[in-house]
């Protein structure tokens, strides 16, 4: 309807009591003044000053716009300070894979918490491929995912290495090959998790493949499930150290490259953030922090 170019003219003849003086304010010609008030009066359809001769008095509804024009300067000047503003505040929604939000976040969480309670953190979980789709089409503003990541679109930083090991009940023969795996259940995720996807190109290069899939919805449970011997799983060697029966199960070693995995913070290109700056200054900072 108006810009606020126009509300800005109008309250310098507000303040300025006149044309004359709002025009030296403004650095411009009385006559440039004067038709912006007669255009926002046009638009707005009625008028804003009472003109006797060189005097302008308002009127009812030069009253009313003119706390609404202050209201309105204000709020823009607002939005332009916070969108040049490098503090990490509002909302950072994260997503996460399960393994990663369960060993690796609660210390660099915590501390970020610590350093920036302007921000509220909301956390995700799911698949990798679920993430990537969520920060592409912002419904997240970035994630932790597994490698590889190779979507244009993207911006990313590799903050772990994950060391993968086969794990069995703990009376399993030592695993050096698929053939050394008698029981062909495996214990995984819903198929889109990377470490699963990890275990049957393991099994299949070997001409081989799993005769039954258990989908489990959480690391603990993987673990108790293998220490039963219900089947083997791939996890990360960081899962291990948060189960109380450790000396249940047996650990296998694996050739690269299903051995290793990088964990990659992922963000839409040109759109970081101070806030998710911020975040990945405290996940390296708590890496380096780590045993």
């Amino acid at each position: 309807m108006f810009e606020l170019s126009d509300l800005r003219t109008f309250l310098a003849v507000v303040q300025a009591g006149g044309i004359n003086r709002a025009a030296q304010t403004l650095h411009r010609a009385q006559s440039s003044v004067t038709v912006r008030i007669r255009q926002l009066e046009e638009k707005l359809g009625v008028p804003l000053f009472l003109r006797e001769g060189r005097s302008l008095q308002l009127l009812p509804a030069g009253k009313v716009l003119m706390d609404y024009a202050q209201r309105l300067l204000d709020l823009a000047e607002q939005a332009s300070q916070a969108t040049r503003d490098d503090q990490p505040k509002g909302v950072l929604r994260l997503g996460t894979m399960e393994s990663t939000a369960a060993v690796r976040l609660p210390q660099p969480l915590g501390l970020f918490h610590e350093m920036y309670p302007e921000v509220a953190l909301e956390l995700y979980s799911g698949d990798p491929r679920e993430l990537v789709q969520r920060v592409l089409h912002a419904r997240l503003d970035a994630a932790l995912v597994t490698d590889p990541v190779s979507d244009k679109r993207l911006d990313s930083m590799p903050i772990y290495e994950e060391e993968l090991v086969l794990i069995a009940e703990a009376r399993h023969p030592r695993i050096r090959s698929p053939k050394d795996v008698p029981v062909k259940t495996i214990l995984a995720f819903h198929p889109g998790c990377p470490h699963r996807q990890r275990l049957e190109d393991w099994l299949r290069r070997a001409r081989t493949k799993p005769q039954r899939v258990v989908e489990v919805g959480s690391y603990h449970l993987i673990l108790g499930c293998v220490a039963v011997g219900m089947g083997i799983a791939l996890v990360p060697r960081s899962v291990l150290g948060t189960y109380v029966e450790r000396e249940r199960l047996s650990v296998h070693a694996l050739p690269p490259p299903y051995s290793r995995a990088l964990t990659r913070l992922i963000w839409r290109k040109n759109a970081p953030g101070p806030s998710i700056l911020a975040l990945s200054r405290v996940l390296l900072k708590c890496r380096t922090m780590s045993p």
